[in-house]
């Protein structure tokens, strides 16, 4: 296939100085916000108690546990903001990211032991399922440093029962390795209850001498009344069961090892775990990356860091999408499918480390006084909506690369779907639901960036985080904003009418005004890039210079053990693209 891949067309422009000059105010924009998150990054990573207290424990942090762990430089934080509860920890206990381990991609999940020794606290499982669900979209091992003391008990509301309670996550493994995901633990510390079965539920057993897993806690144990209350007596037995069980706590060493055999091998040491997991993920199935790449690995023509000053921070600005790509794709290089067709929307085919990855994006500025052609002219179409050809085009797009196995990046830039019975006579509310049925019979691996806006069902049928079954993980950026419409419309939308009702009546508009001006805020507030990222709108927030840091990854990690293939002699849509 080199006369597809290996001459493709070059996409993009270097900056002139004048560009980069008018465009600084805007790059600092960004920056500020960057700085906004680096910052939040770092009180996250402080939560708990100190780190000294930890190491005069004998142990070791997540986040040190992790950099023993991982291929240097690989780990790429995931979810590190990710707080759906806004607890009290100002964390959810787990530390997630996509990492080489001995040269192969996992997820990793590691639990915060400065944080009330890695107990479940509410927003963890969710937080777990997400890194659940990504190594099943990528189909790599999913690897546990597991320091989990059981549930606070303050708030086992919140954790323990229910569809999507704490529980689901031991069957999640189980359906993992139903489908020949590998779920390999290094265990540490005290892991009673919930603990205990995060320790089991996973494939392969690694544990630190120290460490225990069991269905009960010694404070469980002990703390079991016959008379159905307490009294001195009972306390005196509590205290001295206690003391024991501290000492000796159930399912030790002794027990999952010597006896029952689930621990597969035992170390004195911290890193004795860490490298036995590493030599562990050696031995996992991965393809050579010759077998899929089309071409040698290449650095874009023009660097990243420039991205800050391409992407405005102005949402009603315009701004050229090829520019971007350019900065992100090997070589700057890149086929485009039906660029005469649909111009709301890139759709093409580039490389990413020397994989091909099919890229569908929204384009902004005018798109021409005849277009959309079934408004006959009543209306001009804009970028960033999308329209009839648009949606054809991307359905076309993902079914190409649905039957020849390509996985899709998207970058969303969208302010909806037009709307109106001229768009609804041009079936753009079943061409909307075509593109979600596409995206999940394509059954691909998809990597969406929510590069400015997210609105309304767009932000839906984009290769959005909706699409479970496809949506390996979104990022933000700091131009990220995401919300069902943009303030000033929904503030329209929920109060024209009372606006009309007050004015006929002779009533003073300005209490309403007041009202419309607070939602305009309230969306603002709820739709920031840190918010987002708390909220589990996105997966994490990167500067924009670390994009292709995480495309490279998703590609490497995508066709490291595909479970399905299509031959390269046999691909469509480069053949389809030239025609």
């Amino acid at each position: 296939m080199r006369q597809y891949f290996q001459k493709m067309t070059p996409i993009g422009k270097a900056l002139s100085a004048s560009e980069s000059k008018q465009a600084e105010a805007n790059a600092l924009e960004i920056s500020k916000v960057d700085q906004e998150i680096a910052a939040a990054l770092e009180t996250r990573k402080k939560a708990g108690i100190p780190a000294e207290v930890v190491h005069k424990r004998g142990e070791k942090t997540a986040w040190e546990r992790i950099d023993h762990l991982v291929d240097p430089g690989t780990f790429l934080s995931l979810d590190s903001l990710f707080d759906p509860e806004f607890n009290q920890e100002g964390t959810t206990g787990v530390v997630t990211g996509l990492a080489q381990i001995s040269g192969r991609y996992a997820v990793v999940i590691a639990s915060d032991n400065k944080v009330l020794a890695g107990a479940w606290i509410p927003g963890q499982r969710e937080h777990v399922f997400r890194a659940q669900d990504m190594a099943e979209r990528l189909r790599v091992p999913l690897v546990w440093v597991l320091n989990c003391s059981g549930v606070k008990l303050t708030e086992q509301e919140k954790v323990y029962a229910g569809r999507r309670s704490g529980g689901r996550t031991f069957f999640r493994h189980a359906e993992l390795a139903e489908k020949g995901i590998p779920v390999i633990v290094g265990m540490y510390g005290t892991n009673p209850a919930g603990g205990g079965y995060h320790a089991i539920s996973p494939a392969i057993i690694f544990a630190h001498e120290r460490s225990n897993m069991a269905v009960g806690g010694g404070g469980i144990v002990s703390g079991m009344s016959p008379k159905g209350f307490f009294d001195l007596e009972g306390a005196e037995t509590l205290i001295g069961a206690t003391r024991k069980f501290k000492e000796v706590p159930p399912g030790g060493v002794g027990i999952h090892h010597d006896k029952t055999g689930f621990m597969r091998q035992v170390f004195d040491t911290e890193e004795g775990v860490l490298q036995a997991v590493r030599k562990c993920m050696a031995g996992m199935p991965q393809y050579d990356p010759s077998t899929f790449r089309v071409a040698e690995p290449a650095e874009p023509l023009y660097s990243p860091e420039e991205l800050n000053y391409l992407v405005p921070f102005n949402q009603k600005r315009t701004y050229s999408i090829e520019q971007v790509l350019a900065r992100l794709f090997d070589a700057s290089e890149h086929m485009e499918y039906r660029p005469d067709y649909g111009p709301e929307v890139y759709c093409g085919v580039a490389r990413i480390d020397g994989f091909p990855m099919g890229v569908i994006a929204n384009r902004h500025g005018f798109l021409g006084k005849d277009y959309p052609g079934y408004a006959k002219g009543k209306y001009l179409g804009i970028g960033g909506k999308l329209y009839r050809e648009g949606l054809i085009k991307m359905n076309e797009m993902v079914m190409f690369c649905g039957r020849d196995k390509i996985p899709m990046i998207w970058f969303q830039d969208t302010s909806g779907i037009d709307v109106g019975d001229i768009a609804e006579s041009a079936e753009l509310l079943g061409l909307g639901q075509s593109l979600i049925y596409s995206i999940e019979d394509s059954h691909l691996p998809m990597l969406c960036v929510v590069l400015r806006k997210g609105t309304a069902a767009a932000h839906y049928i984009m290769g959005g985080p909706q699409a479970t079954r496809n949506n390996a993980f979104t990022l933000g950026v700091g131009t990220t904003e995401i919300y069902v419409m943009h303030g000033e419309t929904a503030a329209v939308a929920s109060f024209a009418r009372r606006l009309v009702k007050e004015k006929d009546s002779g009533k003073p508009l300005e209490p309403v005004i007041e009202t419309m001006n607070a939602l305009v805020k309230q969306y603002y507030d709820q739709s920031r890039p840190i918010y987002c990222a708390k909220a589990g709108l996105v997966d994490e927030i990167v500067p924009m210079k670390k994009i292709r840091d995480y495309f490279v990854a998703f590609a490497r990690s995508c066709y490291q053990n595909p479970d399905t293939i299509c031959p390269q002699h046999q691909m469509l849509l480069p053949r389809s693209i030239k025609g």
